[in-house]
């Protein structure tokens, strides 16, 4: 069986849909039932892209343009354009667009739709995406003869948003890569001296820093804590710079003057690895997640999880964390300040948390995807 993986989204910083399209690659690049080709912008290529990392400025220069619809309109369509054409001989091909865009295809395609927040919640977005990924998500739609999601709490959203039968819709849920494991100080020592971090001192963050990951609450939290428990246990931010963060840098700026914030920016896997690891306690706050992946990889990593109830993280995380109402800065307060200091409960998360990442793998995730493969091919 042909099958042609769209992976524009394997790009630095990988975040994400970027993390799930390169895992994927990665495991069905492996199944010999398939003739695995990558669409890439306008390319057909037979190996993975590497995620290789572009200029410090691309970001910020790619968020400026976003503001000014006319040009990033034409870009898109024009992209659309050499996609279409790229594959126009393609007929007897799988498409699978692993992030809400399908391209024009004359043959049989499958879209990956991680969350509908861009309906539900497009305060959280920027402007030109939404009206992007509004008009892209509806002509995938159209497009697609399967739809896959990551969790039941998206299958329940796109059914109720977008108005889609429960059986076009295959739930595969993300994995946690064997990398995140627990790791013993000695091997966590060089990379958390190079942060200017301690072993099981700090609590920490992983995630862009944006709206959605409702990080003015943490913030909140945070400043309701005893000033002592800041001090030994300070908060630590890893993440890409994201949109509409003045106000947000603002407030962690005066936080690590006063000495119970560091932020890192973004983190390299390899280091991210080590600095999951060394934690006391990983905290994860956002509004809004169709799957949530960070949570489990502290979970594998062997870190207690505090985190928000908000659409699909409860449902990822089961039992094995402290969940929280996501606006609610006391109830976090709270929980940060039972998590670094109760042993008994501690001890017991991490029981759980391995429990819980070990129910989930890219493999896994992998032969669900394969297994939706198969049953567009035989209708």
């Amino acid at each position: 069986m042909r099958v042609i993986l769209a992976v524009d989204a394997i790009r630095q910083p990988l975040t994400g849909v970027g993390r799930y399209t390169f895992e994927l690659a990665r495991q069905l690049a492996a199944f010999p039932e398939f003739e695995l080709t990558f669409l890439h912008g306008r390319k057909l290529v037979e190996t993975i892209p590497i995620p290789a990392a572009g200029h410090p400025l691309l970001p910020v220069v790619r968020d400026v343009l976003s503001n000014f619809s006319l040009p990033t309109a034409v870009y898109r369509r024009y992209q659309g354009y050499v996609k279409a054409r790229t594959l126009r001989h393609e007929r007897d091909a799988i498409l699978h667009g692993a992030n809400y865009y399908l391209p024009a295809f004359p043959g049989r395609s499958i879209v990956t739709i991680h969350d509908v927040s861009i309906f539900t919640a497009p305060e959280q977005h920027r402007r030109d995406r939404v009206r992007y990924m509004r008009k892209e998500v509806a002509l995938s739609l159209q497009h697609a003869g399967l739809i896959i999601t990551v969790s039941d709490f998206s299958k329940r959203e796109i059914m109720r948003v977008l108005g889609v039968g429960a059986d076009r819709i295959k739930v595969t849920p993300l994995g946690v890569g064997s990398d995140f494991r627990p790791r013993a100080v000695d091997e966590t020592r060089s990379v958390l001296a190079g942060l200017g971090l301690q072993p099981d001192g700090y609590c920490l963050y992983v995630g862009t820093i944006e709206p959605r990951k409702n990080l003015a609450t943490l913030l909140d939290a945070f400043e309701r804590l005893p000033a002592p428990l800041r001090r030994r246990y300070p908060l630590v931010l890893a993440g890409y710079r994201g949109w509409e963060s003045e106000d947000l840098h603002a407030r962690i700026d005066k936080a690590a003057r006063e000495g119970w914030l560091t932020y890192l920016g973004y983190v390299p896997e390899h280091q991210l690895q080590k600095l999951l690891s060394g934690a006391r306690l990983f905290i994860f706050p956002s509004l809004y997640e169709g799957f949530g992946l960070p949570p489990l990889e502290a979970m594998a990593s062997g870190i207690p999880v505090v985190c928000s109830g908000a659409a699909a993280l409860r449902e990822t995380v089961g039992d094995a964390a402290v969940t929280v109402a996501p606006r609610d800065a006391g109830a976090l307060a709270e929980a940060i300040a039972m998590a670094v200091d109760d042993e008994g409960w501690r001890e017991q998360a991490r029981r759980r948390g391995f429990a819980r990442a070990a129910i989930f793998s890219w493999e896994r995730c992998a032969r669900m995807t394969a297994a939706i493969y198969k049953e567009l091919a035989a209708q």
